[in-house]
């Protein structure tokens, strides 16, 4: 596809600030329960809702940008 290139970057940065995100939660969820692991099963459920919102942003992110080319 010709013309794809912007779009795709666009797509590209939507996927790597997703995952930087998710790297920073699953990190400080990891601490939280390295500090206090009675607070495990809350913690781990924050975390399983913060990333599913993430994905879903990243991939309406991905989709608009796509859209786009």
């Amino acid at each position: 596809m010709v013309g794809l290139g912007l779009p795709a970057f666009g797509a590209a940065l939507a996927v790597i600030g997703a995952s930087y995100g998710i790297s920073k939660i699953g990190g400080a969820a990891m601490d939280a329960i390295a500090r206090q692991p009675e607070a495990a099963k809350n913690v781990q459920m924050s975390m399983i809702i913060s990333c599913a919102l993430i994905e879903g942003v990243a991939l309406f992110g991905v989709v608009v940008a796509l859209l786009q080319g």
